[in-house]
């Protein structure tokens, strides 16, 4: 039981010190990656072995007066070395990024279409304009003077003072599908390399 207990000792320390030297730089990801799935794998072995004996790995960390935050966290709360954490974050804020681009495209392209089929009514008009507007500022990486943003909110402001029944005119109506089809091209330009390739992967 003695040995199983310095064992455990033993893969908390190094961890510790593991997560120090990634920290600091002094190990490559991919060298800190390798070692720190091989203690997470002796740890989580040892772990079942000792469960009766050792019920609260936090408490025997206390007993033994470790102070090893950082393999706590590592070994017991995460169970993934960091690097793999930081690119599941990653992977998961591109595809909310990717979604939101699509539903952008998607706004532009519904309203434009909508126009062409003489869908003028402000009821009709409107509410795809405002969805349009509340898709783009999700986008962190568009500016507040965005033309998009700009342009649609104007038309939002205008239509909303007019009556649910009122239909644009045709000069209106052109006016808007020339506006909207200039923010596409202006939102299609602004997007990162990386929103791009999400974009496919959404329509796909």
């Amino acid at each position: 039981m003695y040995d199983n207990f310095a064992d455990l000792y033993a893969i908390i320390k190094a961890t510790e010190k593991l997560e120090k030297a990634y920290i600091r730089d002094i190990i490559s990801s991919q060298e800190y990656e390798i070692e720190c799935h091989k203690l997470i794998a002796h740890f989580k072995t040892l772990a079942s072995t000792l469960k009766d004996t050792v019920p609260s790995i936090e408490r025997f960390a206390d007993t033994y007066k470790m102070d090893c935050p950082a393999a706590i966290n590592r070994l017991v709360i995460s169970g993934v070395p960091a690097t793999v954490e930081h690119r599941a974050t990653a992977a998961a804020s591109g595809s909310t990024s990717a979604a939101i681009v699509a539903a952008c495209v998607q706004g532009f392209i519904t309203t434009m279409d909508s126009l062409k089929l003489n869908m003028l009514a402000v009821d009709q008009v409107q509410p795809l304009l405002a969805e349009l507007y509340a898709s783009l500022n999700k986008l962190s990486f568009l500016p507040p003077d965005f033309e998009g943003k700009t342009k649609v909110k104007e038309w939002i402001a205008k239509l909303v003072k007019m009556g649910a029944a009122d239909e644009l005119t045709e000069q209106q109506a052109r006016q808007l599908h020339f506006d909207l089809e200039s923010s596409y091209n202006s939102f299609v330009a602004a997007l990162p390399n990386s929103g791009m390739s999400g974009l496919e992967v959404v329509f796909e």
